[in-house]
């Protein structure tokens, strides 16, 4: 059984990754979201195990001496992390699996694994960025603030991604997101493991 694809989805606070990740996941139900570890408190309607595996910090940061993740970072003041077994085990099995994590996750998840594909989620503006981020209500005005300040940071490494996506219109959004998951399934590096037995009967005399 060949091995699936791992995909990367980072963006700043406000961009909209959730919304399109969570839209892709019911479109392409062959992809599996990896949940994450995260000292974050949950917000109205987040549930443990379904969202997040939410933790205290030292318990997360002897997780972290325990070498338990392919990638963790701080971010807006909040440990988050991504379970190396977990991930592993997912794609041996054949499985496509996403991750939605910040910018310094996915360098560290680039770095151990080369041939992950990782998208950047833009805002079409900062006026829009701003006013989704006050939008959702879910956060006091200092963190908002504090996200705000940070995304320039943030957006200052989209170039490093494998793909650039800009989240004006939410459906053209989505049709892009799902047009990069379809296009490197067609890639002959995966296409070839996938369909392997196929080739071969097709090449058989």
């Amino acid at each position: 059984m060949s091995d699936g694809t791992l995909f990367v989805v980072a963006a700043p606070s406000g961009a909209g990754k959730s919304t399109l990740v969570n839209a892709l996941l019911n479109r392409e139900p062959d992809i599996s979201l990896s949940i994450s570890h995260t000292t974050r408190p949950p917000r109205v309607g987040e549930e443990y195990g379904r969202h997040y595996f939410f933790v205290e910090r030292p318990d997360f940061e002897r997780e972290i001496e325990d070498g338990i993740f392919l990638e963790h970072a701080e971010v807006h003041g909040n440990l988050y992390g991504t379970s190396r077994t977990v991930v592993a085990e997912k794609l041996s099995s054949g499985a496509d699996v996403l991750l939605e994590i910040d910018w310094q996750g996915a360098r560290q998840v680039r770095k151990g694994k080369p041939d992950c594909v990782s998208v950047f989620i833009l805002p079409p503006s900062r006026t829009e960025l701003e006013r989704r981020l006050r939008g959702r209500g879910s956060d006091a005005p200092d963190v908002i603030e504090r996200r705000l300040f940070n995304s320039r940071e943030e957006i200052a490494h989209a170039h490093e991604f494998d793909y650039i996506i800009v989240n004006d219109h939410f459906d053209d959004a989505l049709a892009d997101l799902q047009a990069i998951v379809r296009a490197v399934r067609l890639r002959t590096e995966w296409a070839a493991r996938r369909h392997e037995a196929l080739i071969e009967e097709l090449l058989a005399p």
